[in-house]
C-alpha cells in the first residue's frame, strides 16, 4: 500500500424507498446525490430501487436500466457509487452490490447471506465469492445487511481497509445492527460504513436508519439521527490507520483459517 494514499470523503444516504417502483427511486436518489459535494464514495441502501421485497420474479431487472443508471451517476458526480439491486442472471435471480467508478469500472458482488426469516433464500440464490475492491488506494470489502451477522466471512486477510455494508435492516434489531458494525471495525482494524434505510416497505417493516461511519477503534465518527433522512459525511485516513495497525499489530496474531 503506497504511504501517500489521499484520505477518503465517503458519503452515506440514509433514506426512505419506494416500494417496488425502481424509476422513483432512480429518482428521487439522483436529486439526493446531486447535492452532494467533494465525496470519493456514496453509499445507497441495500436493494435501493425496490426495497427488501421477495417477489424476485416481479422486481428483479437484468444488469440494464439500473446498473447504467449507476455509471452516469458516478461519472457526473465524480464519485464512486455503492448499492445493491435485485438482479437477474442465467443462474436466478441475484441480491447484487455494484461498486461502480466515475472511470466506469464496475465489481459486483452477490449477496452471500440471504435473510431465511423472511424468505431470501427461498426468493434469490446465494452468492459464492468474498470480493475485495481496489480504488484510489483504498480496499473495500462488499458485503450486504445480514452478511454483518458472520464475522469469518468479513474477516480481514489483510485485503482490505474498509468494509461497506448496504442494508434494509429493521428498527427491531438496531440494537445488534449498530453493536454488529463496532465490533467488524474493532476485530477487523478497519473503518466500517453502514448505510441503511429509513421509513416503512410495503410489509409494514420499520426501519430506523442508524447509518454509521465508524473507525478502526470502534468508534463512531459520524452517526445519523434514527429515522431521519440525511446524508451523513465523513474523512477517512488511511495514514492514521496504518500507523494504528502498526502500533497495535494484533492482526499477527489472528488463527490461521479457511473458508469452505
Amino acid at each position: 500500500m503506497s504511504d501517500i494514499t489521499m484520505p477518503l470523503n465517503v458519503a452515506l444516504v440514509q433514506t426512505a424507498l419506494v416500494w417496488q417502483n425502481p424509476l422513483a427511486n432512480r429518482q428521487q436518489l439522483a436529486e439526493q446525490i446531486s447535492r452532494i459535494e467533494g465525496a470519493d464514495i456514496i453509499l445507497l441502501p441495500e436493494m435501493f430501487t425496490t426495497g427488501f421485497s421477495m417477489q424476485s420474479q416481479h422486481i428483479a431487472e437484468p444488469e440494464g436500466d439500473t446498473l447504467g443508471w449507476l455509471q452516469q451517476q458516478a461519472q457526473q458526480i465524480g464519485a464512486a457509487l455503492v448499492g445493491s439491486v435485485a438482479t437477474r442472471t442465467d443462474k436466478g435471480c441475484v441480491n447484487r452490490c455494484y461498486f461502480v467508478t466515475p472511470e466506469g469500472q464496475v465489481t459486483a458482488y452477490d449477496k452471500k447471506h440471504l435473510f431465511r426469516m423472511a424468505g431470501e433464500h427461498q426468493a434469490y440464490i446465494a452468492g459464492d465469492q468474498r470480493v475485495v475492491v481496489s480504488w484510489r488506494g483504498w480496499r473495500f470489502l462488499l458485503q450486504v445487511c445480514y452478511d454483518l451477522r458472520f464475522p469469518v466471512f468479513s474477516r480481514n486477510c489483510h485485503d482490505y481497509d474498509v468494509a461497506l455494508y448496504v442494508a434494509n435492516w429493521p428498527a427491531a434489531r438496531r440494537h445488534a445492527w449498530r453493536t454488529l458494525l463496532q465490533a467488524r471495525a474493532i476485530e477487523n482494524q478497519a473503518f466500517v460504513l453502514g448505510c441503511n434505510r429509513v421509513g416503512s416497505d410495503g410489509n409494514n417493516v420499520e426501519y430506523s436508519g442508524d447509518s454509521l461511519i465508524v473507525d478502526y477503534l470502534g468508534q463512531a465518527v459520524a452517526d445519523h439521527a434514527p429515522a431521519q433522512a440525511s446524508v451523513l459525511r465523513a474523512t477517512l485516513d488511511y495514514a492514521q490507520l496504518k500507523q494504528y495497525r502498526q502500533l497495535f499489530p494484533a492482526h499477527l496474531d489472528a488463527d490461521a483459517f479457511v473458508l469452505s
